[in-house]
């Protein structure tokens, strides 16, 4: 799984958790983060412009065969099984990578959308980037447990 995001590092106390969540990742699947770093002119760009040059650097690291998860708030709520159904399915298939992108405050343009095989929403609510890069990790995980029927997740 390779994991990517536009922003900050993250700050000690949630980088412990997506640390500890990633390295079990490992034991399902390669699992890397690409942290892309915030525009250094960012506060100078409209919305659109920013969203436009951060979209630019998004599809850089996308290749052939990556089969693309856009997480938007305005995409499709999943359940923990649920994901774990699409990870199954998106595993047996003949794609190189499964991708899940976070992307910039403003949301990601067109281009990065269009490329998105699956729009998922991790919630209604808006979570702070670095919440949402922990929610993902343990998510993954915990997908990830349900498809091996282990005890973590609960039903």
């Amino acid at each position: 799984m390779f994991l990517i995001t536009i922003g900050k590092p993250d700050e000690p106390y949630v980088q412990e958790g997506i640390t500890m969540f990633t390295a079990r990742l490992q034991h399902y699947f390669p699992t890397s983060w690409k942290i892309i770093p915030s525009l250094k002119n960012a506060s100078s760009l409209d919305n659109r412009s920013l969203k436009m040059e951060e979209g630019k650097r998004i599809l850089k690291e996308m290749i052939p065969g990556d089969f693309i998860v856009l997480l938007d708030e305005r995409g499709k709520q999943l359940s923990s099984v649920e994901l774990s159904s699409l990870i199954s399915k998106t595993s047996g298939a003949s794609f190189k990578r499964m991708v899940f992108i976070i992307g910039g405050a403003f949301g990601v343009d067109e281009p990065v959308r269009e490329k998105a095989d699956f729009i998922w929403s991790l919630s209604k609510l808006v979570f702070p980037h670095m919440l949402a890069r922990l929610i993902l990790s343990e998510q993954l995980y915990r997908a990830c447990t349900i498809l091996k029927n282990e005890k973590y997740h609960h039903i």
